[in-house]
């Protein structure tokens, strides 16, 4: 396959990679998914991962039909994405991508999953130890010799089970001897013609005496004057004075200097520097005999080691995958999907909860139940696979529509989902479509360019769409979302539309029903108190009473308090007046 047939891949970018990378380590990097190698020829990380989403989960991608099932796609990824014990774990998540095969969403939940149960099954410090090993992983770039002495602590951690077992059966004798010979290496083994300072003491001493020759070398003359002004004038002294200074202040042996020393010089500059020019070429000589020698003992022991040291690597970045995604599967307490396939078509969830709200800091989730479609949970009526989902302002509409998407989401990608319980039917197309409010008819005709022709020609579709009367009049807006579900309805497709037309929706198609999100009233505090769990088969009300009265009660002055006063005439004010002494009341 050629670079331009990659999707992203234009003329620019391919230059970009041949030059960087070469076109069969490019096409190398694409396949296997590996952002970083693109990032690191050159293109920007958004732009890497993109092409590699495309390159490795193409139809995958085709699923989400809309720009808000994308973006709702790239907060889940970037939620787990916190998650991530290596850069290259982070990378690897990046670019996951819904899956259209049943038994590869399974077989990466069983990875998970397992990574799930063994790191919460782990003491605390051997979680800690684990973290430590993949910390000094990323802070050494991923590289060979990292990846060995990870490997070598994970095992030294003993957790060798579960997602683990891959270097269970590893020898440590032999990755210890690999490590050592790779930090033999400059460039961390990459580039082995160099060893390292440390890594032999002959070699140490040989390079040692060099430099020192090296130095005096560069002071002759000082060292001649040197020489002089300790008295010394006579051939023979300057001799025996000038294999001292050697001898004291360099490694060399006797043997060396005295064969070095030239015999015809004509002064003492020409001796000295005959001298230290022979010690210079003799040192030279025998630091890269002995560093060749070296070099050949250490490769020849990587080479002894070299099944080892890839199995290595390979387990330990797979470890590292699979354990970040265990992290954020704890995080949030997710669980095992159950997949619906055949005749059949349902979304169900026990218990679910929201992954965006659960990230914020101090911010309570309310589990909520809903179900579409064929399904056994109670309580909730079966066979609807279309709901029309009505309600109080700020009641959770939204937020349970984005729960439907991040479960459906995550199932279709292989990871578990935040819910007690939850049933998915894997689905051709994801139409997700938050509120816009933008009110022209650019917007209108976009929109419904975005979601009608995946529920028209896709094959299993989900419908999740919120507030479609925000885009347009609502006598409009009540007869295109009436066709939408009933298009929905014809179409054998799930979905959930919110809205606040319900009673103009009727009558509504047999196969479709009403649910509604109630609000309670206000707290002490004038919050606006509300039941997320939806009531099955009932009108929610949006309630604006209680927003009135919170208004009337804030009011900063006697003039903004009659304004408000006089809305709350128009909505009841015994309503207002008994819902702001039912809040003080309760204070």
């Amino acid at each position: 396959m050629r670079l331009e047939e990659y999707w992203g891949v234009g003329p620019k970018t391919r230059e970009t990679l041949v030059e960087e990378l070469g076109a069969e380590r490019a096409i190398r990097a694409i396949e296997s998914g590996d952002v970083r190698a693109l990032a690191d020829a050159g293109l920007p990380r958004g732009r890497a991962t993109r092409i590699l989403r495309r390159a490795t989960g193409g139809a995958g991608m085709d699923t989400l039909a809309t720009s808000d099932a994308r973006a709702a796609y790239k907060e889940l990824l970037d939620l787990a994405v916190e998650h991530a014990v290596t850069d290259r774990a982070a990378d690897r998540i990046r670019v996951l991508t819904p899956l259209t095969d049943r038994e590869a969403m399974d077989e990466r939940l069983d990875s998970v999953l397992a990574a799930r149960d063994v790191w919460d099954d782990l003491p605390t410090e051997d979680r800690d130890a684990v973290l430590d090993a993949y910390d000094r992983y990323d802070d050494r770039d991923g590289s060979e010799h990292a990846a060995v002495e990870t490997a070598l602590a994970l095992l030294e951690a003993g957790v060798d089970s579960g997602p683990f077992e891959t270097i269970a059966d590893l020898d440590r004798e032999t990755l210890a001897e690999a490590s050592a010979a790779l930090s033999a290496f400059s460039g961390d083994g990459r580039n082995r013609n160099r060893v390292r300072e440390g890594a032999d003491d002959e070699l140490d001493r040989l390079r040692t005496a060099l430099g020192a020759i090296e130095d005096m070398d560069a002071n002759a003359l000082e060292v001649i004057e040197d020489l002089r002004s300790e008295g010394v004038h006579d051939v023979q002294g300057f001799r025996d004075a000038f294999e001292d200074r050697l001898l004291s202040e360099t490694q060399v042996t006797v043997d060396q200097v005295r064969e070095a020393m030239p015999t015809d010089a004509a002064d003492a500059t020409d001796f000295v520097g005959g001298t230290l020019r022979g010690l210079r070429s003799d040192l030279r000589e025998a630091v890269d005999e002995r560093e060749e020698t070296v070099a050949s003992e250490f490769e020849a022991t990587l080479e002894a080691a070299s099944e080892d040291v890839s199995r290595a690597v390979s387990a330990v970045d797979e470890i590292a995958f699979h354990l970040s995604l265990a992290r954020f599967a704890l995080a949030y307490d997710c669980t095992r999907p159950r997949f619906i396939e055949g005749d059949q078509a349902a979304v169900s969830v026990v218990g679910a909860r929201n992954l965006t709200v659960a990230a914020r800091d101090g911010e309570s989730v309310q589990p909520i139940t809903y179900a579409l479609g064929d399904h056994d949970v109670a309580d909730v009526p079966d066979g609807d696979r279309v709901a029309v989902l009505t309600g109080a302002n700020s009641g959770g509409k939204t937020t349970l529509l984005e729960t439907l998407c991040q479960v459906v989401l995550l199932a279709s990608m292989g990871l578990p989902v935040p819910a007690d319980r939850a049933e998915v039917t894997p689905v051709d197309a994801l139409v997700f479509h938050r509120r816009h409010a933008s009110f022209n008819a650019g917007v209108l005709e976009s929109t419904l360019r975005s979601i009608v022709p995946p529920l028209s020609s896709s094959g299993r579709t989900l419908m999740l769409v919120d507030e479609f009367e925000a885009i347009t009049e609502p006598g409009s807006a009540a007869d295109l979302l009436h066709g939408l579900v009933t298009l929905t309805v014809g179409r054998d497709a799930l979905g959930v539309f919110v809205t606040h037309l319900a009673d103009d929706l009727e009558p509504l198609p047999e196969e479709a029903r009403v649910d509604g999100i109630f609000a309670e009233g206000l707290n002490p505090d004038l919050e606006l108190q509300v039941d997320y769990q939806p009531r099955f088969g009932t009108v929610g009300r949006s309630t604006p009473e209680f927003i009135v009265s919170r208004l009337v009660a804030d009011a900063a002055d006697r003039t903004e308090r009659a304004g408000f006063e006089t809305l709350a005439e128009a909505v009841g004010n015994d309503v207002v007046q008994r819902t702001l002494a039912d809040a003080r009341w309760v204070e």
